[in-house]
C-alpha cells in the first residue's frame, strides 16, 4: 500500500478501534444513571462540534443553508422532519447502548454493532425498495438464525441488542436519504436536537452539578476521544480510499469490543453466545463478500477514492 493510501486506512482503523474501546470510560460512570451519562455527553459533544463548525466550517453552513432555501416548500418539510427524527433516533441509540454496557452486558451492546450493517440493509431493501443480492439474502437470512440462537441464551440480551441496533440502523437510512447536507453540519444539527429532546428530561431531573472532577474529565473524553475524533478519521480516512474498504473497516470494531469484554472486563462467553457470533460473523463475510474479494485482488493503484462532498 502506498504511503499515501496507508494514512487514510491508519485514520479509518484508528477510528473503529477507539470506538471498540468505548466500554472502558463507559464502566467508569457505572455508578451514574445512564440518563446522566447522556445528558452530559450530549450538553458536552455539542459545545466542542459547535464550536468548531462556527470557527472553521462557516462556508459549509452557508452553502447547506443554501440548498435547503433552494428547495420547494415539500422538500424543506422533509428535511426538516427527517432531521427531527434522526435526532431522536441517534439520542435513543446513544441511550440505549450507555444502559446496555452499565446494566445489561458489554457483549449485547457490542453484538448489537454487528446486527447493525444487517438491519441497516434490511431496512433499505424494504424502507428505500434498494436491491439486495442472492447473497445478501443469504446472508441476512444467517444474521437472522444468530439473533434466534442468541436468544436461546437470554431473551433480554438479544432484545437490546436489536433496539440498539435498529435505532442506529434507521438513524443510517435516514442519512442515506438526506445526502446533499454536509455531514458533519448535520452531526451539529443531530446534536443540538438532542440537546432539546434532553433539555426537558435534565431540567426535571436536575438536583445539582456532578462535584466530582473525575466525572467530568471521562464526560470530556468521551466527547473529545470517542465522539469527535473518530468522526474527525473516518471522514478524513475517505478522502484518500474508497467507501467499500472503510466498510470492512468497521467490522473491527465489535470484534475490539467483544475483545475487551472478554480480556478486559472478564465477561464469560456462552455457548448459545458463542455459536450466535460465529453465525453472525458468517453473515457479515458472506454480506461483504463482493467488496472482500475486490479488496484482497484488487491493487491498490486500481482503487479510485471516493471523495467527501
Amino acid at each position: 500500500m502506498k504511503e499515501g493510501r496507508l494514512k487514510y486506512f491508519l485514520a479509518a482503523f484508528s477510528a473503529v478501534v477507539i470506538w471498540g474501546f468505548f466500554s472502558i470510560p463507559l464502566r467508569m460512570l457505572r455508578d451514574y444513571p445512564s440518563d446522566q451519562i447522556l445528558y452530559y455527553r450530549i450538553f458536552t459533544s455539542l459545545i466542542l462540534t459547535w464550536t468548531y463548525i462556527l470557527l472553521f466550517r462557516k462556508k459549509q453552513i452557508r452553502s447547506d443553508i443554501q440548498y435547503i432555501q433552494n428547495e420547494e416548500k415539500f422538500s424543506r418539510r422533509k428535511i426538516i422532519w427527517l432531521s427531527l427524527l434522526a435526532g431522536l433516533l441517534i439520542t435513543g441509540n446513544w441511550f440505549t447502548y450507555i444502559y446496555a454496557v452499565n446494566n445489561v452486558n458489554l457483549k449485547s451492546a457490542a453484538f448489537a454493532y454487528m446486527v447493525c450493517p444487517l438491519i441497516t440493509a434490511l431496512g433499505g431493501f424494504l424502507i428505500l425498495k434498494e436491491k439486495l443480492s442472492a447473497m445478501k439474502l443469504i446472508a441476512l437470512g444467517f444474521a437472522s438464525i444468530s439473533i434466534v440462537v442468541l436468544a436461546q441464551g437470554s431473551m433480554r440480551d438479544v432484545l437490546w441488542s436489536v433496539l440498539v441496533a435498529a435505532l442506529y440502523s434507521f438513524y443510517l437510512i435516514i442519512q442515506r436519504v438526506m445526502i446533499r447536507i454536509d455531514k458533519f453540519n448535520m452531526l451539529g444539527l443531530h446534536l443540538l436536537i438532542a440537546t432539546l429532546l434532553m433539555l426537558p428530561f435534565f431540567i426535571s431531573d436536575f438536583e445539582h452539578f456532578p462535584s466530582d472532577p473525575d466525572f467530568w474529565i471521562i464526560i470530556v473524553v468521551i466527547s473529545i476521544f470517542f465522539t469527535i475524533i473518530p468522526l474527525f478519521l473516518s471522514l478524513y480516512a475517505l478522502i484518500g480510499m474508497p467507501s467499500s474498504t472503510l466498510g470492512i473497516i468497521i467490522y473491527i470494531n465489535p470484534i475490539v469490543a467483544f475483545a475487551v469484554a472478554f480480556f478486559y472486563f472478564h465477561e464469560g462467553i456462552s455457548l448459545h453466545q458463542l455459536y450466535s457470533y460465529s453465525l453472525l460473523l458468517a453473515a457479515v463475510i458472506v454480506f461483504n463478500w463482493a467488496t472482500i474479494k475486490e479488496i484482497l485482488f484488487k491493487s491498490p493503484a486500481e482503487e479510485k477514492p471516493v471523495n467527501t462532498p
